[in-house]
């Protein structure tokens, strides 16, 4: 269809046979009444950025519209929002309704709904009144099957969820019934290609939806709930903790040095390896440093822990501090086969430093201070002697013979400490079991904890998003809006 402008004689024209009363020449603003075909007005050219254009043409629920006019509506001064009048191939009308970047697509509806003061019934669903509104034309272009009327239109908005009913009065009898629906962004770009706009969102749109289905959220976590419980009594009835490790470690024997293990298997799905440690300290500490090696890859895991048990008696009263146990995890191991590095050291029996000698018996230690002086110690017991190593050949030849013996032992053998033995018969040794426990709850529980928290705020976040959309109603049932 083309329009020849009377006022300027610019061709309006859109891809469809409209029937039309009026139409905006794209050039003048004109408003130009067709029957007569004169000039009434010129329309006033609102600073009002639209993202569609007249003859636009785009798809929505599988049809193709064109846009055949645009109304620009206003409450006030101050407050504007856009109506873009919609035409398919068979001339069936729809709308787009655009506000602080909310859009609402909307059909007419044949019949009235029914209405109450504070709602309406529309398809046997019940919707809230949001608000009724006087609003005029701010501006206008493109064709209109109607006169425009510049007086005050009154509309009334009725919500429930994502839909809403409306009707809209424009006087002389003219009153339109239509329904509506939420309109994403992302639906807009499909629909209409190309667009070079598209108005930033200012607060909650009336029929926006909350960013999470929470209803969707509960059945998706239910299954899922569903799932891993099925999964968690199939593992726990099929499979068990099992002890992979157990042995007793000689402080002596891991003296200065590290001891390989014995190599053990982990079946099954990543989990923890628990380790348990015993030491039969009594006001003194113990210290295991413990490496896990997976064979097949090299990789180590590394700790060092601490046994402390310390205990008194002080104003009268008893105190006891630390345990003679301690408990860790190796957190996510995988299956594979694996040996443990062992080195031990407790009070007492502590690493001897680079200036401490062994005998070959390794019965005698002998340390060098800084004073010129060497200790001589029987091992595992507390006798010591010092003697002065400046005159020590001529006053004890034997013991100089002895350190000289020593030295020479403990260059040549620097790593062979494990000879020099520990008497103390009360903690020789500290305890070490491991065990592969791929069967847990702990994991089980935290998936369901975090579901059920995340649902919980779903409803929290839900709630708090339509308090605030229903802000601007005098019809909200939130208290305090």
């Amino acid at each position: 269809m083309e329009k020849i402008c009377p006022k300027c004689d610019h061709v309006n024209r859109i891809d469809l046979e409209l029937v039309i009363e009026q139409y905006v020449c794209s050039n003048c603003n004109g408003l130009i009444d067709f029957a007569e075909n004169k000039f009434v007005k010129e329309i006033s050219n609102s600073k009002y950025f639209t993202s569609l254009k007249v003859g636009q043409k785009g798809t929505i629920e599988g049809k193709q519209y064109t846009v055949v006019a645009i109304v620009i509506r206003k409450i006030g001064r101050d407050y504007k929002w856009a109506e873009y009048y919609l035409k398919d191939n068979q001339l069936n009308d729809a709308f787009l309704s655009e506000s602080e970047g909310h859009w609402v697509f909307m059909k007419p509806l044949s019949q009235a709904f029914k209405t109450t003061r504070y709602g309406a019934t529309f398809n046997d669903e019940n919707y809230r009144k949001y608000e009724t509104t006087q609003s005029s034309i701010s501006s206008a272009f493109g064709f209109f099957e109607d006169s425009l009327k510049y007086g005050v239109a009154s509309y009334s908005e009725y919500v429930r969820g994502e839909k809403i009913v409306s009707y809209e009065n424009h006087g002389e009898n003219r009153v339109y019934y239509l329904e509506g629906r939420h309109f994403s962004n992302s639906e807009l770009k499909l629909a209409f290609k190309n667009l070079d706009f598209i108005p930033s969102k200012v607060g909650y749109g009336i029929v926006q939806p909350f960013f999470i289905d929470t209803k969707q959220l509960i059945n998706i976590f239910g299954i899922i709930a569903i799932v891993i419980s099925l999964l968690q009594f199939y593992n726990y009835s099929t499979r068990t903790n099992y002890e992979v490790f157990r042995d007793s470690i000689r402080f002596d024997s891991v003296r200065n040095k590290e001891l390989i293990s014995k190599s053990f298997e982990l079946k099954g799905a990543s989990a923890p390896l628990e380790v348990k440690l015993y030491s039969n300290v009594d006001n003194s500490w113990a210290n295991v440093e413990l490496s896990l090696i997976n064979e097949k890859t090299n990789e180590t895991e590394y700790t060092s822990k601490d046994i402390e048990e310390y205990h008194g008696y002080e104003d009268g009263e008893s105190w006891s501090e630390g345990s003679k146990n301690e408990e860790f995890n190796f957190c996510g191991v995988a299956p594979g086969k694996y040996h443990f590095t062992i080195s031990a050291q407790k009070q007492g029996l502590e690493k001897m430093s680079a200036e401490s000698y062994f005998s070959p018996d390794g019965k005698k230690s002998y340390t060098l201070d800084t004073y010129g002086f060497v200790d001589v110690t029987i091992v595992g017991t507390q006798d010591k002697t010092s003697y002065n190593l400046e005159n020590l050949e001529i006053n004890n030849p034997e013991i100089a013979q002895e350190l000289k013996v020593a030295k020479e032992f403990t260059k040549s053998n620097p790593n062979l400490t494990a000879t020099i033995i520990d008497n103390d018969t009360t903690n020789p040794s500290v305890d070490i079991i491991a065990s592969w426990k791929p069967v847990t709850m702990w994991n089980y529980f935290i998936i369901l904890i975090i579901m059920v928290a995340l649902v919980v705020l779903s409803f929290w976040g839900e709630y708090a998003f339509e308090k605030e959309k229903w802000s601007n109603s005098a019809n909200s049932p939130y208290p305090n809006n």
